[in-house]
């Protein structure tokens, strides 16, 4: 979770040097707003908080949080191309691994045409702008999506310096790197012998599950996710459902700790906590 604050700062640089412990406060905020609420509401409270408490735009906030959670979900699709590229043959020899195999070959495709969108699209503004405005509908509707356009764009902008571009990239190597390993030595309590290729594949699933919205606290996705991968691996299904419930106890229990910690420190109030497209706080 530290790990995770520093890449977020790292965006937020772009515009303003805030400390580091209340970027941990804020994301902490935001991890436990996206599992107790539906539809990643915790991206809302941390843009919000961290807006407040550090002076910035909240819309501006709001931007790079959307521009870090985009990165990080075409970052895992890279990650599950990689795995799958690792398997050891008597694994992808699975009958029941076939079909994984051709998915993670298909996103991993994906991924890397979204890192191509992804620093082309500062550039065409101007032509967004123009396809947006000419856009049948309500004026609201369109100035709406040219608001959301501008956010987009803005968080795309804090992440074109390549001092900023690599260390992001740096930290979120860290980040997966660390939890795959982490995977890998606790799975053995259950049952489980997770090579590095085969956590890093459950790890890109659980979190591009966790990048749509779902139900609070993914209660029941992690459970479908983890047997989706991991059985076709040669894991068994007991074993799988044990660890993955395990470890999302433990993260829930560490996400609601400290997370309720942030809201305290940050001095969260319902007045501090408006919309991100309210930028009197900037």
């Amino acid at each position: 979770m530290v790990l995770r604050s520093l890449r977020w700062r790292v965006l937020l640089s772009a515009e303003k040097k805030v400390a580091p412990l209340t970027v941990f406060w804020a994301t902490m905020a935001g991890y436990l707003g996206n599992n107790f609420l539906p539809a990643r509401a915790g991206e809302l409270i941390r843009s919000a908080a961290l807006g407040h408490k550090a002076g910035l735009s909240k819309s501006w906030v709001f931007a790079t949080a959307l521009t870090e959670r985009l990165l990080d979900v075409v970052a895992l699709v890279l990650f599950s191309l990689a795995a799958v590229l690792l398997l050891p043959s008597s694994v992808l020899g699975l009958p029941s691994s076939a079909w994984l195999v051709r998915a993670w070959k298909l996103m991993g495709t994906v991924g890397v045409a979204g890192i191509i969108i992804i620093l082309a699209a500062p550039r065409f503004e101007g032509p967004f702008r123009r396809l947006l405005e000419r856009l049948p509908g309500p004026a609201r509707l369109r100035e709406r999506l040219l608001g959301m356009l501008a956010q987009f764009l803005s968080g795309m902008r804090a992440i074109a310096n390549p001092s900023r571009g690599s260390a992001f990239a740096g930290l979120t190597i860290l980040i997966w790197l660390t939890d795959a390993i982490g995977a890998t030595i606790s799975s053995r309590a259950f049952g489980l012998d997770l090579t590095l290729p085969m956590a890093l594949m459950l790890l890109a699933g659980l979190g591009l599950s966790s990048a749509i919205p779902s139900t609070p606290g993914y209660v029941g996705v992690y459970q479908f996710v983890a047997v989706a991968v991991l059985v076709p691996l040669g894991c068994p299904r007991s074993g799988v459902l044990a660890y993955i419930i395990t470890s999302q106890v433990v993260g829930y229990t560490i996400v609601t700790f400290w997370g309720l910690l942030g809201l305290w420190r940050l001095q969260v109030s319902p007045a501090g906590l408006r919309r991100p497209d309210e930028v009197s706080g900037s």
